[in-house]
């Protein structure tokens, strides 16, 4: 009997070992910003560089971002076009911040207008928290110089929101969107665990009806030997 003990303890020890690392994050750097999200042949904001930041030499016009975002934020949009193109948008902002203020506060607005629309809750939270991850970069990193310069984003303008509870918001709004798991999985990766695990096993569930969200699940999480 104490044999079988023994042995189940190790075998419990084994097995969370090995779901810790199923879902350790494969990639460093903040997670909403840093590492793009595959989207396919979908559209979304132009992008010429060949890594995740901007390369200094775009030639996008961001006196447009605003309109171009909101409409590329269309009710038809997959979550995870969404999620690109906000951290395209980001990342575009961080020299404008009128730009980057004017985007939140629209954002903002759609979700006055409809307040049981869980794309417009969704768009709002996420963008905010795309905003703090830039923001702490600008703080701690020189990667505003290595992108051609120019004015980094005086303020976090989304420092007071709580983009995570607008995402929970539409997740309890949509019902069941293994996409917008996959989102909220990314955004709490270093905070609450017990969340994080819930999420990320949500959107591994949906992952099965979803190539896409499985690829994007993999390149982010580690997977299992």
């Amino acid at each position: 009997m104490k044999l079988r003990k023994v042995f189940s303890l190790q075998y419990f020890v084994v097995m969370a070992a090995a779901l810790l690392v199923i879902v350790a994050p494969a990639v460093a750097g903040p997670p909403l910003i840093c590492h793009a999200v595959d989207i396919g042949t979908a559209n979304s904001l132009p992008w010429m560089s060949s890594g995740w930041n901007l390369s200094g030499q775009e030639t996008y016009d961001v006196s447009h971002l605003v309109p171009d975002t909101l409409a590329l934020l269309a009710p038809s949009t997959p979550v995870l076009v969404r999620m690109e193109t906000m951290r395209r948008a980001t990342l575009y902002a961080q020299k404008r911040t009128a730009v980057a203020t004017e985007l939140l506060m629209r954002l903002e607005a759609r979700t006055r207008e409809n307040p049981k629309d869980a794309l417009a809750a969704f768009d709002f939270g996420y963008l905010a928290e795309t905003y703090k991850q830039a923001n702490w970069l600008q703080q701690h990193t020189d990667w505003l110089k290595a992108s051609g310069g120019g004015d980094a984003m005086r303020a976090n303008v989304a420092m007071k929101i709580d983009g995570y509870e607008w995402v929970r918001k539409a997740i309890a709004l949509r019902g069941s969107d293994p996409q917008m798991e996959f989102a909220a999985a990314l955004m709490t990766t270093d905070t609450a665990r017990s969340e994080h695990d819930r999420h990320l096993q949500n959107a591994l569930a949906g992952a099965k009806a979803d190539a896409l969200l499985a690829r994007n699940l993999a390149s982010r999480f580690r997977k299992s030997a």
